[in-house]
């Protein structure tokens, strides 16, 4: 059974430990798991080569991915850490979103450490370390699109800012709801699915990593006649609900990651004015888990 996602006691106990942040047991994952990851890694190869970002395949690279056996988390933060002082910190599952953000403002980003099932390869509802060591964290050696989530990450703190002095509870928690709502649209359909020009502006590349790690979707995004592709309108993005059990009917490309991360500032700046404070509400809302971490870190001390 190994440290396969749903069936892995030693993530089980974690849970029921209360234990968020936790150790990568290595010796735990199965033959069967590191055939998983092989499978995967090998089958991406060609649709890497073909469709995704420049700064992935570099990042690739630096992280010098065994592709044979699941990475062990400390081989790739020897690799990442000293490019751009990211780490992957392994979790035992759901994180919060305040805490999920404040890890991204640390530098810190939280990592599955269980593999999907080997019958299983093509959709799974949860993250796996495929997903976020393969999909995301390649895009962490690169330091533009590093700075871009540490700024991203920081919200959360300005977010809690925002409300820290409010009497009303509920009015509170109804505000955070609507700031994270367009906290969470914009992250998916930036840093999970989003899209970029390449240096001749004529061809379009994967960045997110919700592709980056999809064997069909990755080609869906850049190929398919039904994406609707448009350029990143911030305004757009965070009034733009989604569904995560299907392929993405629409898409946003960027040309830069200093274009994201001036996209970055400009939500700061429409939080403190108050832009964020009635998004349209969505199919996706913000969960009561998400709410408290949120409602949590805004009545801590400055």
């Amino acid at each position: 059974m190994g440290l396969t996602t749903t069936k892995a006691p030693y993530i089980e106990q974690a849970v029921s430990n209360g234990e968020m942040y936790i150790e990568q047991p290595y010796e735990l994952y199965s033959a069967d798991n590191h055939a998983t990851w092989q499978r995967l890694y090998a089958r991406m190869q060609d649709h890497w080569a073909r469709y995704a970002n420049q700064r992935f395949l570099d990042g690739l690279e630096t992280l010098c991915f065994e592709p044979t056996h699941v990475p062990r988390l400390e081989d790739v933060n020897r690799f990442m850490a000293p490019r751009t002082g990211f780490r992957a910190k392994a979790v035992s599952g759901f994180v919060p979103a305040f805490d999920f953000f404040d890890c991204l403002s640390r530098r810190e980003f939280p990592t599955t450490i269980t593999i999907r099932d080997g019958q299983s390869l093509d959709y799974l509802p949860e993250p796996d370390i495929f997903h976020d060591i393969a999909g995301h964290v390649p895009m962490h050696t690169d330091p533009a699109f590093a700075e871009t989530l540490v700024r991203f990450g920081a919200c959360a703190h300005l977010a809690a800012d925002m409300v820290r002095d409010m009497s009303d509870r509920e009015e509170r928690r109804r505000r955070l709801s609507s700031i994270q709502n367009a906290l969470q649209r914009f992250f998916w359909f930036t840093v999970e699915f989003g899209l970029m020009r390449d240096a001749s502006g004529q061809r379009v590349t994967v960045y997110g990593s919700g592709l980056l790690s999809s064997y069909g979707e990755i080609v869906h995004s850049v190929e398919s006649p039904t994406v609707q592709r448009y350029p990143l309108q911030l305004e757009w993005v965070i009034n733009q609900h989604f569904e995560i059990d299907h392929y993405q009917p629409l898409l946003f490309i960027v040309d830069s990651f200093d274009q994201l991360y001036e996209q970055v500032a400009t939500l700061e700046a429409w939080m403190k004015a108050g832009k964020l404070d009635y998004v349209t509400p969505g199919w996706r809302d913000m969960s009561q888990a998400d709410v408290e971490s949120f409602l949590e870190a805004s009545l801590r001390p400055r």
